[in-house]
């Protein structure tokens, strides 16, 4: 028998890679609490359709999408790799078979950041997406723009960074975005504020609507999501001994957002929920997964009080403008994400305005990589979505979602009582 030998490192990010794959079931009880008793099975087969759709993607195509050798092997140098793994250090489908298995360990880790970035999106069409349009708007939302962006953020070789966003910076600043800020949560928000004004506003759109309808399950969602960030955020430092304050960053930022948000509750309401302790954990964690490699606790903590009472207030732009993101992944995901990235624009500990550099050159560069980003993932959703929608349809019939999301289109009640 051969002997067959795993190092350190590889163990630490196969079991981060388990935690993260983990959160998308996690999403689906969050997502399943929040919306209506006729259409939790819907909901979380959202998420489960993404995992099952982007995970064979990802590894058939999607991982060399964004391999950048910022040479002349990719098809657009920095922006684009080639699907097909011409680089020679591929692990595409023709090659899997021959790779390392330590280094295929990295091929699982960002595949399942593939998956819980897509699936965030169904958030803003619950209640009123269609099974199989969604499958599709996924499958080619993230080879069109997850796949590729994933490259502009994180894509390396031996020389440094190979991505444009990854090399971009005024000054002597680069782009920060540790865990994804940019390609994960921005990305997604964008997506779906342009996929909820695609489908347009539910049937009876209103405050009372919102009203989740198992809470219970919201709070178990929300504490998988918790534990799974642990695997998220420190995942990708396998030798480092930063692992230690990004574990730190990610228990004290949403536990510092827990309290910013209920506290803002507190003072509109008079009443502090459980969905907003959930919310507000959640919103914490966003904002520290493009900082919690660059900040120290003690920034963490108010990043999280911050974005905490931001993303409180920021649910409510939904009924001001007019656009209906039915679980607030644009108040919770897109604002947070933006927080989280600018933020480091001021408190990043070697470059940030007042912690660092004394400059505005980290916060320029901060806010060039996070809006480019949003831009070309709303353009992208937009057009794609409304494809869907003008051809197959992507939104259901509006009988059909007073009768039940769930028996029309999945013959499942949630609740067979």
């Amino acid at each position: 028998m051969n002997e067959v030998t795993m190092e350190p490192g590889t163990i630490w990010l196969l079991l981060c890679t388990a935690l993260v794959i983990f959160m998308t079931p996690g999403l689906a009880f969050f997502y399943g609490g929040l919306v209506k008793a006729k259409s939790v099975v819907s909901m979380m087969m959202l998420s489960f359709g993404a995992l099952g759709l982007i995970s064979v993607l990802w590894i058939l195509y999607g991982y060399n999408m964004g391999v950048l050798s910022d040479s002349g092997d990719d098809l657009i140098p920095g922006v684009l790799g080639n699907p097909f793994g011409a680089d020679g250090n591929d692990f595409g489908l023709y090659t899997l078979v021959k790779s390392d298995g330590n280094a295929l360990g990295w091929v699982a880790f960002g595949g399942s950041f593939a998956i819980i970035t897509t699936a965030l999106i169904s958030g803003a069409i619950a209640d009123r997406a269609r099974f199989f349009p969604w499958m599709l708007f996924a499958g080619i939302w993230a080879t069109i723009c997850y796949f590729p962006v994933q490259g502009w953020v994180w894509a390396f070789n031996d020389d440094g960074m190979t991505g444009w966003i990854g090399k971009f910076g005024f000054g002597d600043t680069s782009t920060q975005d540790w865990a994804g800020g940019t390609a994960v949560h921005i990305n997604a928000g964008a997506a779906a504020l342009a996929l909820a004004l695609v489908l347009g506003k539910r049937v009876g759109f209103s405050r009372d609507l919102q009203k989740p309808h198992n809470v219970p399950l919201v709070l178990i969602g929300a504490a998988i999501l918790w534990f799974g960030w642990f695997g998220f955020n420190t995942g990708a430092a396998v030798d480092d001994t930063g692992a230690s304050v990004i574990f730190l960053n990610t228990l004290g930022a949403p536990a510092a957002a827990i309290l910013g948000w209920i506290l803002v509750e507190h003072f509109k309401n008079g009443k502090a929920t459980s969905v907003g302790a959930a919310s507000g954990a959640v919103a914490g964690l966003v904002a520290i997964t493009p900082a919690c490699a660059f900040l120290t606790p003690l920034t963490a903590i108010l990043l999280g009080l911050v974005v905490g009472a931001i993303c409180a207030l920021a649910i409510e732009l939904k009924f001001k403008l007019g656009f209906d993101d039915s679980l607030d992944v644009v108040g919770i995901h897109l604002v947070g994400g933006l927080v989280g990235c600018l933020y480091l624009g001021f408190f990043s500990r070697d470059t940030g305005l007042f912690t660092g550099g004394g400059n505005l050159d980290q916060l320029g560069t901060q806010a060039v990589t996070a809006f480019s980003v949003l831009a070309f993932s709303f353009i992208v959703a937009y057009v794609v979505g409304t494809i869907i929608e003008k051809t197959i349809g992507f939104r259901l019939k509006e009988h059909d979602e007073a009768a039940g999301i769930d028996s029309v289109l999945h013959g499942e009640e949630g609740y067979a009582l």
